[in-house]
């Protein structure tokens, strides 16, 4: 997490690709009786090399192919055996021991500790192998491997070393790479130890995925998965309604309400894994704590954040800017989901809805209002005018950034819109601090130690711009503490407590105010696929899921023998390309990446 961020953000304008057009069919027709499931994706892979691959199409296809030590349980999403069928950790938490599954890779070379340890220290070692998931080996001393045992030994103990996020590759594979920075993986098949191996990509088009016949839990019940990538989410609903595709996840109100009422489609809504919020510049720094950026000094106050937070009607943003498709958040930045780490304000701590009394919190810490309704600072030296940094191209924001104006009209403090591409975006809001007020917010996944972790000091920029991806600027010592202990915590109950008293920290200092958690927004075609499991298996999430469960439990009717998909589906063709263009990558493409990009895990946007 260093230079390489910056240069990742010029990616995302470097990306435009050329193969705009009209959709073409890329593939032949499908072989009588074979299964196959066509996913839509409004994002194109970055990048074969999973040591590489930062964005969230990306990094959810390495999730199919590869194996980890762990996964998320499919019912309770807490850790669960992947290669690794068993550990154990030291007294103090420094080592921890774990037994390899005998298993084999997808070419039958079987799979060893070897295999883990040498990901691990490429990773270690490489600076270009960082890249992906360079913070998750950071507080690795060494990894070594016996047989079927890897030894990981630690500089201090950390809590979350089950929910590891970096995908184990083959050595003897990978081992002949010399150049990582500039190796595109793109050799075909790939050799994997998940429930599918890649058998083919087409650059800003398509992925096309075999199941793996030795894969440890059995073959996946469907024969080939197929990525698509669409330009936008509207040409990607449009394949879905007319049975291009069967699956597309991360839909907003829009794209979802549109899929609604067609009775071949199963629209999928339920509790979602991101809570969206305000990063509030109160005051950034760098980690030698010089001031940076140009952030309105009001903003240091916590008195003025408080008031903020008890202007915005939460309820009325879920109503009418999210269709009711979300949540209200009165506290945690974990989402209800994760009931473990969940946590809510009660009683005085609670900030609900009340103008009146944001109102007053002003009034008394001295912003008094001037005679055209807004309020100064106490010196009476400046206005409380406060730009709110959006993306470009995302009405929903734009949505926010007019009822935010408004809430905040009410309280004496004029709100400016400023919109801003993807990568300029992350740059201001992450690096430089030219911001006031920015929307935020962070895809969760089972532990929620990284989204904490975006708040310590050392995640701030250095003096020369590089950085560990803040999402708030945020330095407190009574949270760097809560941190420490947390880690050291191996007791899940009492671990989850010591989070809580994290998230409490974030609500009452206010540097981020939680506004809502979204539903997961999917659809797939009910007359193509006959089962798919999600995750966690009670109503959970699919294409948006922490893992593969859902790819490798999922079941479609077999194509016919003219090569259409059974009854009542739509053409299936092969593959079908989207039009893939501008729009994916500086738009909601670009987006994800700004956010995947300052994590060790997978799901972050």
């Amino acid at each position: 997490m260093r230079k390489w961020f910056a240069r990742l953000a010029a990616l995302g304008v470097a990306l435009l690709v050329a193969g705009q057009g009209t959709t073409t069919a890329l593939a032949q027709e499908p072989t009588a009786g074979k299964k196959i499931v066509r996913v839509g994706a409004t994002q194109s892979m970055d990048s074969m090399n999973p040591f590489l691959a930062v964005r969230l199409v990306s990094t959810s296809i390495h999730r199919w192919m590869y194996g980890f030590l762990t996964v998320p349980d499919s019912k309770t999403l807490q850790p669960s055996p992947d290669l690794a069928e068993s550990w154990s950790a030291s007294e103090d938490g420094r080592t921890w021991t774990f037994t390899i599954r005998e298993a084999k890779w997808s070419d039958g070379q079987p799979i060893t500790a070897e295999d883990a340890a040498f990901t691990f220290n490429k990773i270690m070692t490489d600076e270009a192998a960082k890249t992906a998931n360079g913070p998750a080996v950071e507080n690795f001393e060494s990894v070594t491997a016996n047989g079927q045992e890897l030894t990981i030994k630690l500089k201090s103990p950390q809590a979350s070393m089950l929910e590891n996020p970096v995908p184990i590759v083959p050595k003897h594979v990978w081992e002949s790479v010399t150049d990582m920075a500039n190796h595109d993986a793109e050799t075909y098949p790939t050799v994997s130890s998940g429930p599918y191996f890649a058998v083919e990509h087409k650059k800003d088009q398509y992925v096309k995925l075999q199941a793996n016949p030795n894969y440890w839990r059995g073959k996946a019940k469907v024969d080939e998965l197929q990525v698509i990538f669409y330009d936008n989410p509207q040409a990607a609903i449009a394949a879905l309604q007319k049975g291009e595709i069967d699956l597309i996840g991360r839909l907003d109100p829009p794209e979802f309400k549109a899929i609604q009422n067609d009775p071949n489609i199963e629209a999928w809504n339920t509790d979602g894994r991101r809570a969206s919020y305000l990063q509030i510049n109160h005051g950034a720094t760098t980690t030698d704590d010089k001031p940076l950026g140009d952030g309105h000094p009001a903003l240091k106050d916590v008195k003025v954040r408080q008031a903020l937070h008890y202007a915005i009607d939460k309820q009325k943003l879920v109503d009418e800017v999210w269709d009711g498709l979300a949540k209200p958040a009165h506290g945690s930045i974990v989402p209800p989901m994760y009931q473990d780490f969940f946590w809510e304000a009660t009683g005085d701590t609670k900030v609900t809805y009340d103008p009146a009394k944001a109102n007053q919190i002003l009034d008394d810490a001295g912003y008094e209002k001037g005679p055209d309704g807004v309020r100064t600072m106490p010196d009476g030296d400046r206005k409380l005018e406060f730009r709110f940094s959006i993306h470009t191209d995302t009405p929903l924001e734009d949505k926010l950034a007019e009822y935010l104006t408004g809430f905040f009209k009410e309280i004496g403090i004029t709100l400016t819109t400023k919109k801003l591409e993807s990568s300029k975006f992350t740059e201001e809001t992450g690096y430089t601090g030219l911001f006031d007020i920015a929307i935020s917010g962070w895809s969760v996944n089972p532990d929620p130690e990284e989204v904490l972790a975006t708040h310590l000091c050392s995640r701030r920029p250095t003096k020369d711009g590089e950085g560990g991806g803040t999402e708030s600027f945020y330095c407190d010592e009574t949270f760097e503490k809560l941190y420490k202990d947390q880690l050291k915590e191996l007791d899940r109950p009492k671990r989850a407590e010591i989070i809580k008293q994290m998230q409490e920290r974030l609500y009452t200092d206010a540097p981020v105010i939680a506004i809502y958690y979204t539903n997961d927004l999917e659809g797939y075609r009910k007359d193509r696929i006959t089962s798919i499991t999600p995750i966690p298996e009670n109503k959970g999430l699919l294409y948006g899921g922490s893992g593969y469960w859902p790819f490798y439990t999922v079941d479609v009717k077999a194509a016919g023998a003219s090569g259409t998909s059974g009854d009542g589906g739509g053409s299936n063709t092969g593959l079908i390309a989207g039009i893939v263009g501008a729009v994916v990558v500086i738009g909601l493409g670009g987006f994800l990446l700004s956010r995947r990009r300052k994590s060790v895990a997978d799901e972050r946007e």
